[in-house]
């Protein structure tokens, strides 16, 4: 039998959020392991607000408890074509729900942004942003493909994840690491985003989802062979173990696929 997604849900956004943090710890020892760095990416949506909620709390101050910022190396799996500090961005996001809210005492990640000047470039933009990433995951040698120690992603009603659309020709591209999207369905239409293969390739992928809202799009992914074919369902199909989903009861009230109670 092929290897599966794990799904983990929890009776309330605060229990998921203390499971997530330690899920990232595991990531975090992982990476620095490897590499001594932890490079993550990350997708907008609710998303920042939930990793505040995992991350910001102090732990216990055992070395296994500490969040490493200076370790980190935070990217963004999709972003809009939009100043970082417009209510769109998912850096500005990022920034105001977590960045900016830890302690004044820690040490800061490294955050890889968006070029502002490329706003008007779309394509330059992701071909910018595709050098940032080469800079840092093959420096010293030649990679097909970078390999995130952590991608962390939301999916979207309609089963879209990072800026990867249902039946966009995006979908389809194996080549570029980072791709230029200007007739994103949702507004604003003008962003850049991973492509499928950088996605699947991370070591572990966490989508973080909440709400009766999200219902019906997790029944479909986890349910159907429709769902297989949306965005989000090729990826628990192209990372299939590595592919963790953190969600309430909410969310997953009536879906079938089996779920696991802890990590």
């Amino acid at each position: 039998m092929a290897k599966q997604p794990n799904l983990y849900s929890f009776p309330d956004v605060d229990k998921l959020a203390a499971s997530l943090r330690q899920y990232v710890l595991i990531a975090q020892a992982d990476g620095i392991r490897r590499h001594d760095a932890f490079k993550v990416a990350v997708s907008g949506g609710s998303l920042p607000a939930t990793l505040a909620k995992a991350l910001l709390p102090p732990g216990n101050a055992s070395a296994e408890e500490t969040l490493q910022w200076d370790k980190w190396e935070i990217f963004f799996a999709d972003e809009r074509a939009v100043a970082l500090d417009h209510s769109d961005s998912n850096y500005r996001l990022l920034k105001d729900d977590l960045l900016d809210k830890l302690p004044p005492q820690t040490p800061r990640p490294t955050v890889r942004t968006i070029d502002e000047q490329y706003l008007d470039d779309v394509q330059e933009m992701a071909d910018q942003y595709e050098k940032v990433l080469v800079q840092s995951f093959a420096a010293k040698d030649s990679v097909k493909l970078p390999t995130f120690d952590l991608i962390l992603l939301g999916i979207g009603p309609d089963g879209h994840t990072c800026s990867l659309f249902p039946g966009h020709p995006l979908l389809r591209e194996t080549d570029a690491w980072v791709a230029a999207i200007e007739d994103s369905p949702k507004p604003p239409p003008k962003r850049i985003t991973l492509t499928l293969p950088v996605v699947n390739q991370a070591h572990r992928i966490a989508f973080v989802t909440s709400g009766e809202g999200k219902r019906d799009i997790l029944k479909k992914i986890f349910d159907t062979d429709e769902g297989h074919s949306l965005p989000s369902g090729l990826v628990n199909e192209g990372g299939a173990e590595k592919v963790s989903w953190f969600t309430d009861e909410k969310a997953v009230e009536g879906v079938v696929f089996p779920r696991k109670g802890n990590l």
